[in-house]
Order: C-alpha cells, then sequence, then structure tokens
C-alpha cells in the first residue's frame, strides 16, 4: 500500500464521515466486518480503515462496497 498522504481537516472529516456511513449500513445488514469485507472481495484490514477513515477508497472501490450493500453509490454519501 502506498504511504499515507497527509490531508487538510475537510477532507479527514469527509473520509470519517463516508466510514462512518458505510459501518451504519454494514452493521444495519447484521454483518460482520469480516463477512463484509469477503463480500467486497477485500481484506477485513481495509474495510476497517475505510470504516475508520484512514484511506481514500477509488471510485471503483465504493461501487464494490455499494454493490456489497444493495445500495446505490449516492447512499453511501446520504
Amino acid at each position: 500500500m502506498p504511504p499515507r498522504q497527509p490531508r487538510d481537516d475537510r477532507s479527514a472529516t469527509r473520509l470519517r464521515q463516508f466510514g462512518a456511513r458505510v459501518r451504519e449500513l454494514r452493521t444495519q445488514r447484521g454483518r460482520s466486518q469480516e463477512q463484509f469485507a469477503h463480500d467486497c472481495g477485500f481484506h477485513r484490514t481495509y474495510v476497517g480503515s475505510i470504516e475508520r477513515g484512514e484511506v481514500n477508497p477509488s471510485v471503483l472501490n465504493a461501487y464494490r462496497l455499494a454493490d456489497a450493500l444493495e445500495v446505490s453509490v449516492a447512499d453511501l454519501f446520504a
């Protein structure tokens, strides 16, 4: 994984909000982080990093998250 870039406060806040939304949708569906990661084709630690707002997932990975949650990509940003 490439080294993490420093982020400004607004970017960091947005990543945390996105991650919190992913976690909210995942837990609403009663899925463990491990099962959800498997369904997305990701490693569990990557999903954890997304949910904590530590990484900035690509657009394609956002679609994989949405598909596994059976929601639109727009719902991840709601």
